[in-house]
């Protein structure tokens, strides 16, 4: 993999500091573990759905866990004897930890295992004090309405 140099773009962008850790982490990993298998669907316009193949957990076996801008999937099967003597052991059923980085404002609103496939529901709701909104540029060379200079011309229009 070719390396880039994020440096001219750290120096001059303000607030992607999460953004250039992410990229950092990512750039160490080389064999990133690949079980469980995983799908990554956008739903809807701020809609996604997180699909993994948990083939053999059941729910008590599986822990989803959501903190900010991280959740956490899990998976412990519990042990049994079942004393069988298996020739080839095809189905995988480690335990193991998925990590996945969320952007903000997004969280976890449900989550479904059917048919040993667990589906995790998220949607990014921005706050309406984070949405953009459009500001108004005052004109200087325009009186403003409610100035001291343009009270007397409106008293003396409504007396008219």
């Amino acid at each position: 993999m070719r390396m880039m140099d994020l440096a001219p773009l750290s120096r001059s962008s303000i607030g992607f500091d999460r953004l250039f850790d992410l990229l950092d982490n990512a750039a160490q990993f080389e064999h990133p573990e690949n079980y469980p298998p995983y799908d990554i669907e956008k739903t809807g316009e701020d809609a996604y759905c997180i699909t993994l193949a948990v083939a053999g957990f059941t729910p008590e076996d599986l822990s989803i866990t959501s903190q900010p801008n991280e959740l956490i999937v899990a998976g412990e099967r519990a042990k049994k004897g079942d004393g069988g003597q298996y020739l080839l052991r095809g189905i995988a059923g480690r335990a193991f930890r998925r990590q996945f980085n969320l952007a903000d404002y997004v969280k976890v609103v449900g989550a479904n295992l059917n048919n040993g496939m667990l589906s995790i529901d998220l949607v990014r709701e921005v706050p309406e004090a984070m949405k953009p909104r459009r500001i108004e540029i005052a004109n200087s060379n325009q009186p403003q309405i409610g100035a001291n200079n343009n009270q007397p011309q409106i008293e003396a229009e409504a007396a008219a």
